[in-house]
């Protein structure tokens, strides 16, 4: 027995020898990440940012987007469609990490780390882009009212009511951010049987939806198909997005004193983001199939043939030709399409994608305040109450879009569409700039801060984007006439490009440590200082109480 004693001590002194061999031995994993184990509970406490910003992937304009990829380049451009969602996929992946580790949105950053002028020029910008953005939402909504209400119901009609309706419907985040929460995802839920129920009716070619998922080849595509692949990126990706998203993650109480919280909470959003823009590419997905098998190559004596003698309503002068246009194909928008489809598959597809149309113009309606709101209180600081915040945001948008739907005709209004997609991808800099900046700052996100892997993937989104961007802009300069407008929009563009190079000055002097003066007769080691000095205040455990202006 006392030998048997001697051996298991022996034994023990050899397994602890062995652990240590091993240990010494290791060359991956040395040093282990401190993760918390995945807990489906976890992940539904976090669901919830990421389905509000995956609205914005289902707003009118990228409604509109998706049936005309089908109706002009048939099931081709999936792959395309997806792609965008990819990259939109990664983009939010850093609005959400700045705004879970930082404890601020991207404007509340960039008020404090832009000098006032540059900041007031830039929140001017995401204002711009968040008007142009609100308008497709609130032009989507009366589109949808005026089909739901047989024409009754004029266009102006339509944006005064959206106005209202989305009012009444912001107020519901008194009662709870869950609840809100719940009301757009009924919302997506909508869109989703509804575009759903469009997709089975039609019955796409599944064969053809798998190739043009997978298959980036173009067969027979021209300038149009072109033209509509690259603006597919445009309407994808877009600039208040960023914003919204890096404020909607501030709704969960994180303890930020610990990376452990941290790393769990930048992995939850994460996964819940490719979740919801997963439903959301699917979404978009069935609209494309539905106008790739249904409108591709239907010319306008055809689609009039098919209307003549229905009862659709505003059948009637909705697809206008004469001889020499009528082996054209048609030219598809949200109105058309809703009547189309009544005419082709019978009424119920009419009201129905009518419904669905609404759906996604209300919840971007009120995603859009939102962003308006976070983007208003962070570039400027205010701090106004709920009723006045709404109705200031609201009101900006509204009216320019009231005065659009009074003066023009339902028929020609929803072409406006394509210039607010240009607005909105000329400003898509001033977002992709700052959350790649601040993001791979090591003042802000220490260690949680972006690898070269992650900063190379998103400057060469980035890169792409504004050289899409910058080609539109040509070929719509291209197009002026008149002196005066050449020289003016020469003029425009200069400042513009003066202004993106400030950007990116910035975020080379403080992500590749080359200091640049922040005022006048300061030097680099005073910039420095308040560098440290800032990454001292992130460090603070209450740093949320003491930027909502109740320190200790």
């Amino acid at each position: 027995m006392k030998y048997s004693g001697d051996m298991s001590g022996h034994v023990r002194s050899s397994e602890c020898e062995c652990q240590e061999q091993r240990d010494h031995h290791t060359t991956y994993f040395v040093e282990k990440i401190d993760m918390p184990p995945f807990r489906w509970k976890r992940l539904w406490m976090f669901t919830g940012p990421g389905f509000l910003m995956s609205i914005a992937y289902l707003d009118p304009g990228n409604i509109e987007s998706s049936l005309r990829s089908g109706s002009v380049a048939g099931y081709q451009l999936l792959t395309m469609l997806f792609l965008a969602t990819i990259m939109g996929w990664m983009m939010q992946r850093l609005a959400a990490r700045l705004g879970v580790v930082t404890g601020m949105h991207l404007a509340e950053v960039c008020n404090r780390k832009y000098r006032k002028a540059p900041r007031l020029v830039l929140w001017i910008m995401v204002e711009i882009a968040i008007i142009g953005a609100d308008m497709q939402e609130v032009i989507g909504s009366a589109i949808a009212i005026v089909l739901l209400s047989s024409g009754v119901i004029p266009l102006w009609g339509g944006v005064l009511i959206t106005a209202f309706d989305a009012f009444v419907f912001l107020m519901l985040d008194k009662y709870g951010m869950r609840k809100l929460e719940a009301f757009f995802a009924f919302l997506i839920a909508i869109m989703a049987v509804t575009f759903g129920y469009e997709y089975g009716v039609v019955g796409p070619d599944q064969k053809e939806v798998i190739i043009g998922l997978f298959s980036p080849v173009c067969r027979d595509c021209g300038p149009p198909q072109l033209l509509q692949a690259v603006g597919i990126i445009g309407a994808v990706i877009m600039p208040h997005n960023i914003y919204l998203h890096s404020a909607l993650v501030k709704s969960r109480d994180i303890d930020r004193s610990k990376s452990r919280r941290i790393r769990e909470a930048n992995f939850y959003y994460l996964v819940e983001s490719a979740v919801a823009l997963t439903v959301s590419f699917t979404i978009n997905l069935f609209v494309v199939a539905v106008f790739a098998e249904a409108f591709y190559g239907v010319t306008n004596s055809e689609i009039n043939a098919t209307c003549t003698n229905t009862s659709i309503p505003n059948s009637e002068g909705a697809f206008p030709y004469d001889e020499t246009n009528a082996n054209e194909t048609v030219d598809s928008d949200l109105f058309k399409a809703g009547i189309f489809l009544g005419c082709e598959y019978g009424i119920a597809a009419y009201y129905i994608w009518a419904v669905g149309l609404l759906a996604a113009g209300q919840s971007s309606t009120m995603t859009g305040t939102y962003s308006g709101q976070f983007v208003m209180e962070g570039f400027l600081d205010l701090r106004w109450s709920r009723f006045k915040r709404i109705l200031l945001t609201r009101t900006i948008a509204i009216g320019p879009t009231l005065i659009l739907a009074i003066f023009t005709d339902i028929y020609s209004i929803t072409g406006v569409n394509d210039l607010l997609n240009a607005l909105q991808s000329i400003q898509l800099p001033f977002a992709l700039i700052p959350i790649i900046h601040f993001t791979s700052s090591r003042d802000l996100m220490d260690e949680f801060r972006n690898s070269w892997f992650w900063f190379g993937v998103g400057a060469s989104i980035s890169v792409l984007v504004m050289g899409i961007n910058f080609f539109f802009v040509a070929v719509a300069i291209r197009k002026i006439e008149e002196a005066g407008w050449y020289v003016l929009s020469a003029i425009i563009c200069i400042a513009y490009l003066c202004f993106i190079a400030y950007l990116i000055s910035q975020l080379v002097s403080d992500i590749f440590g080359v200091c640049s003066p922040v005022r006048p007769g300061h030097s680099c080691e005073v910039e420095v200082r308040s560098k440290r000095k800032s990454e001292k205040y992130l460090a603070m455990p209450d740093r949320r109480n003491y930027i909502a202006g109740n320190p200790g």
